[in-house]
């Protein structure tokens, strides 16, 4: 009987109180890293990550996490069990959560109308729905996923339709974090965006959220605005960056034709202040999840509202992204004699950028498929992304790949750089050259190396917006 009892007791003072109870509906890029760096820095505050696949919460409770971003497994680790679960039981943290973030995945639509270019919202939908069957207290609803603007209009009206009492309060708050340098730009935000409605109860829920943000943002660095100004500004934010990429691209063009350099006119440019030197580096062309769906969603949108003059604008750059992927393979092309049957390429880097695993939309991708079409031969290097690349790959005899750059680049005609990984940058280039079939070609597709020391060692070197180094 006392045993029991005991028993009892420190089960009891083993249940810690929180403050609040936060749930994140979507296990992905988004929603991992997000709710990892709030349970660090709001321990009084339960923090659980919900998904429906098994697979990917499994791997969450591992030692192996499903995605790759520095600092992200550490900070998992020291609150994993503390304050920050990852569950499949979706309908459970539903009903305890007081705040529930959506980050489930909001794709462009490949079906129907607007394929190719709305935002597919089914998964939006979904969630809206069994948040509305199965809560039985109010919640505030946040929308972390990126969405049309006006999207939290319908979800306000799923929740609320019928004879349901319980009351939702929607709040956007988008993210703004750049993969490969996201737990960095979680904790120290440009800017944390709330986006109410001017009611009180969307005061109280937007001081709500705040307040979790308080914790570690600065006041100053919270803004607040209408539900559909902070929407629209997610949408805005990325088809501004990914506006300069392609402006720098479509310069670099020239400059190959008129032997300037790029760098040099990049540099140049960004000392303006009115400009800025961020994003002004050229490359093969942007990747990842959001900047070419959320482009096409913002030129969908302007289309739907009559606006098609500035729909063709923001269409044009993701056009010139495809045409600077498109070019670079002609460069490849055309530099090794007009034919690729049989020639070993080595590519380094898959992931779209550097300090992540993820391969959505990387350039490298559309790359291969090119390449591969021209019957080249393919042996792939990344440090975190390969296990990515097996997966969106045609299952080939001509794709190798391989962990060590140094038995990629054996008996290889060229080395293409796709991605610029630092690792890259301090290899023994004399020792690559002397185990490569000759003449030895380097297309450095993100201006990373020292060209003229590769120049030097017996490499043709080609690079993006800038005259070629060649002994032929």
């Amino acid at each position: 009987m006392q045993n029991n009892f005991e028993h009892s007791v420190k089960k009891i003072m083993s249940l810690k109180e929180f403050k609040k109870k936060i749930l994140c509906i979507g296990a992905g890029y988004v929603g991992g890293p997000t709710m990892t760096v709030i349970a660090n820095k709001c321990p009084e505050y339960k923090v659980t990550v919900v998904d429906i696949s098994k697979p990917r919460i499994d791997a969450w409770n591992s030692e192996e996490l499903p995605i790759y971003e520095i600092g992200l497994k550490e900070r998992v680790l020291s609150s994993r069990g503390k304050n920050l679960f990852f569950s499949t039981d979706v309908d459970k943290e539903i009903e305890e959560a007081d705040i529930i973030f959506v980050a489930v995945h909001t794709p462009t639509k490949t079906f129907g109308e607007g394929a190719g270019r709305a935002a597919d919202l089914q998964f939006i939908e979904k969630t809206a729905r069994r948040i509305k069957a199965v809560a039985r207290t109010p919640k505030i609803v946040v929308e972390k996923s990126t969405l049309p603007v006006r999207a939290a209009e319908t979800l306000a009206t799923i929740l609320h339709s019928g004879e349901h009492e319980v009351r939702f309060e929607i709040l956007s708050n988008p993210e703004f974090m750049a993969e490969g340098t996201a737990i960095q730009d979680m904790e120290h935000p440009d800017r944390i965006l709330i986006g109410y409605n001017e009611s009180e109860s969307g005061r109280l829920a937007r001081d709500e959220l705040m307040n979790v943000y308080l914790n570690w943002v600065p006041r100053e660095k919270l803004i607040t605005t209408n539900l559909w100004s902070s929407e629209l500004s997610k949408l805005v934010s990325n088809a501004f960056l990914a506006q300069r990429i392609s402006s720098i691209n479509s310069i670099a063009a020239l400059c190959e034709e008129t032997e300037a350099d790029v760098v040099e006119v990049a540099n140049a440019v960004g000392k303006d202040s009115r400009i800025g030197s961020k994003f002004l580096r050229a490359g093969v062309g942007f990747g990842g999840s959001c900047f070419r769906k959320d482009i096409l969603h913002l030129a969908y949108l302007c289309e739907y509202y009559g606006l098609i003059e500035v729909a063709r604008f923001w269409e044009q750059v993701v056009t010139l992204n495809d045409y600077q992927i498109g070019r670079f393979v002609k460069q490849i092309l055309q530099a090794m004699f007009n034919t690729l049957v049989g020639k070993k390429i080595a590519l380094f880097g898959y992931a779209f950028k550097p300090d992540t695993s993820d391969t959505r939309d990387a350039p490298a991708g559309y790359i291969c498929h090119h390449l591969l079409k021209e019957k080249a031969k393919l042996s792939i290097v990344d440090p975190y992304a390969l296990d990515n690349a097996r997966t969106e790959l045609p299952g080939d005899e001509g794709i190798e790949f391989e962990k060590d750059p140094y038995k990629a680049i054996q008996g290889a005609h060229a080395i293409a750089l796709v991605t610029e990984w630092d690792c890259f940058r301090d290899l023994d280039y004399k020792r690559i050259f002397s185990e490569m079939e000759k003449p030895a070609f380097i297309f450095d597709g993100r201006n990373l190396l020292n060209h003229q020391a590769l120049f030097d060692i017996g490499f043709n070197v080609y690079a993006v917006g800038k005259p070629p180094r060649s002994h032929l």
